[in-house]
């Protein structure tokens, strides 16, 4: 088990470290600090589920996102990242160094990709069309925490990957919620 444990490190720094080399110190830097900043709090992506509350087509997303995003920082912020304790890339590797500051003193999960894939997700399972152009977002920002060195493939990948399931979680319990509200407002009509 440590051996691969030792091999999933590895790949994990050598990621970031090719990253950092290849890519970094051009007019990428700008654009990936803005997208890493948008996606801080989840900001991005409670404004968009706010807006959408308004809307009677758009209400069922704007509320999953919503869900979604909370119960990512209840699972992320929260539980896994106080439970695992995984210091930053560039707190452990000397190396690399942070393009931005990275918020909170963990690293696993990414917060960034957990919230942007929880509501992208949320989004996709009522609006396709529109969830995709999110998820593509919600990709560019989980990729921007690995351009700036705050954040180890795995923690953006574990973050995607729990972001997706409590996205599906959460448009799931807001449509029977919703629709059970429904039937209650309905049967009181009828009577």
């Amino acid at each position: 088990m440590e051996i691969l444990l030792d091999i999933i490190r590895s790949v994990d720094y050598n990621i970031l470290l090719l990253i950092a080399d290849r890519l970094r110190g051009g007019m990428l830097d700008p654009v990936m600090t803005m997208l890493s900043l948008i996606g801080n709090g989840g900001a991005v992506w409670i404004t968009l589920a706010v807006l959408l509350l308004f809307f009677r087509k758009t209400r069922r997303a704007g509320a999953a996102m919503l869900l979604a995003m909370l119960a990512g920082f209840l699972v992320g912020n929260l539980w896994l990242k106080e439970l695992v304790m995984r210091p930053r890339p560039f707190v452990t590797h000397s190396d690399l160094t942070a393009l931005l500051a990275p918020g909170d003193r963990w690293s696993f999960p990414s917060g960034h990709a957990l919230s942007s894939f929880a509501a992208a997700t949320a989004l996709w399972c009522f609006h396709k069309k529109t969830g995709v152009l999110a998820l593509v977002l919600a990709a560019l920002i989980a990729f921007s925490r690995l351009y700036a060195s705050v954040h180890y493939p795995t923690d953006v990948l574990a973050g995607m990957l729990i972001g997706i399931v409590l996205g599906h979680a959460a448009a799931f319990l807001t449509d029977r919620i919703i629709d059970t509200f429904h039937s209650i407002r309905l049967r009181k009509g009828d009577k």
